[in-house]
């Protein structure tokens, strides 16, 4: 009965390591510098910032802001404008798009 459970726990932890290396191929580290520009997700505030548009419609990412700071290994502080004085200026990597476009194209907030 022993034997058996060795190989299972054995085959379930070769099981686990080959998920992982498929998942790991497809998964890349968010590493920003100072003064990159990003977007920052919409979803944290939407009980705090009311945006013009509602539901589907909504702008997933806005603005691109500059990272001013680097906090920790996953998390950066952002240079907000005045009118997100209400929100936190300290934002973890998941929340956080690189910005692709142009410097001085931006999505509105309204």
């Amino acid at each position: 009965m022993t034997k058996k459970i060795i190989q299972i726990k054995e085959r379930l932890k070769t099981a686990r390591s080959r998920q992982k290396s498929y998942a790991d191929k497809r998964r890349k580290p968010l590493v920003f510098k100072v003064g990159d520009q990003v977007l920052l997700k919409v979803s944290p505030w939407k009980g705090m910032v009311r945006f013009s548009k509602k539901g589907k419609l909504a702008p997933r990412y806005v603005r691109p802001f500059e990272i001013v700071e680097c906090v920790g290994p996953v998390a950066y502080r952002l240079k907000l404008p005045q009118e997100l004085s209400c929100v936190h200026d300290t934002f973890q990597v998941s929340n956080l798009k690189k910005c692709l476009a142009e410097p001085d194209v931006q999505v509105p907030l309204d």
